[in-house]
């Protein structure tokens, strides 16, 4: 495989406008105020999809630099493992601090990767109480996990394989540059261009491909002693 910068990756509307629906659906199951699908821009977190729910304090493009920032989806991208805090106040032990804005206290969120394990993001909801979550919403979360992550790796794999068609593409111009007839000199071995200009060989294939010639003395020529001639 090709290897791609996930930059690169376009992710379309269409998929933006399923992935909105999933997460209101799934804040509106979980009864939380906020579900998100945050995207990591290095350094920064993006949310890329915010549920349209009651009381949501965050926005599709709100921004923040992540790390160092001690919130809760940065302990999930550092660990790649799923974060949950039902309480951010009276929990002594847990990790990461209130995401902003600072009334958001209850938290669960999920990594979501590319195909090659890099992060892409975060799926996950908040709250402004404490939120005991129930094994029903950690399997689906889960669920709906699989399924963006199963939405990214075919838009990797389209990415790829426009890039391996780009090339193919760019060989197939190259061997079109050198079918047919080439006039060549039968003299001195120069090569007339469409132009009606003549120029060397090297210089009509460096100009038309990628091609790079290195030189070098072949066996007869080498016996022949030519190479050694005094000119």
């Amino acid at each position: 495989m090709v290897s791609t910068p996930h930059a690169d990756i376009r992710i379309s509307e269409k998929m933006i406008a399923d992935w909105q629906a999933l997460v209101d659906v799934m804040a509106g199951i979980v009864e939380v105020p906020a579900g998100l699908i945050q995207h990591l821009v290095d350094p920064d977190i993006e949310v890329l999809v915010s549920s349209q729910t009651e009381g949501n304090p965050f926005a599709a493009g709100d921004r923040r630099e992540i790390w160092g920032s001690g919130i809760y989806c940065e302990a999930v991208l550092k660990r790649r493992e799923p974060l949950e805090v039902v309480d951010a106040i009276s929990d002594a032990d847990r990790v990461g601090d209130p995401d902003h804005p600072p009334s958001m206290i209850s938290y669960l969120g999920m990594p979501l990767l590319w195909p090659d394990g890099e992060p892409f993001g975060t799926l996950c909801v908040l709250d402004d109480k404490a939120h005991t979550y129930t094994t029903l919403t950690r399997t689906l979360m889960t669920q709906l996990r699989s399924v963006l992550e199963g939405q990214l790796e075919l838009a990797f794999v389209n990415h790829q394989l426009g890039v391996q068609n780009r090339g193919l593409m760019d060989h197939l111009a190259e061997i079109e540059t050198l079918r047919g007839i080439v006039p060549i000199c039968c003299y001195c071995k120069d090569v007339r261009d469409d132009k009606g200009f003549w120029d060397s060989v090297e210089a009509y294939v460096t100009d038309r491909t990628d091609a790079k010639f290195s030189h070098s003395i072949c066996p007869s020529c080498y016996d022949s002693g030519r190479p050694f001639e005094v000119r």
